[in-house]
């Protein structure tokens, strides 16, 4: 990596758990331009009101390991 790269990367590791997911969300679609940003938009929206309702304790959320549990049960 280049210096300048190394430098990035450093910063980008302090950032927050949500930060450093809409870090790597950006990037990732920076490789592929033929996505329909409305798509984009309304699930970014959805993702938003999700974590809005979880944070004002109108939702729960489950475990890591309990959805893995369900899933690998089918």
């Amino acid at each position: 990596m280049t210096p300048a790269t190394m430098q990035i990367l450093e910063e980008a590791l302090r950032l927050t758990p949500i930060q450093k997911a809409e870090l790597i969300d950006k990037l990732f679609h920076s490789f592929d331009r033929s996505t329909d940003r409305r798509i984009d938009e309304a699930w970014s929206g959805e993702i938003e009101s999700r974590i809005d309702a979880y944070e004002n304790g109108n939702i729960s959320a489950d475990s890591a390991e309990a959805v893995l549990e369900r899933v690998n049960q089918r």
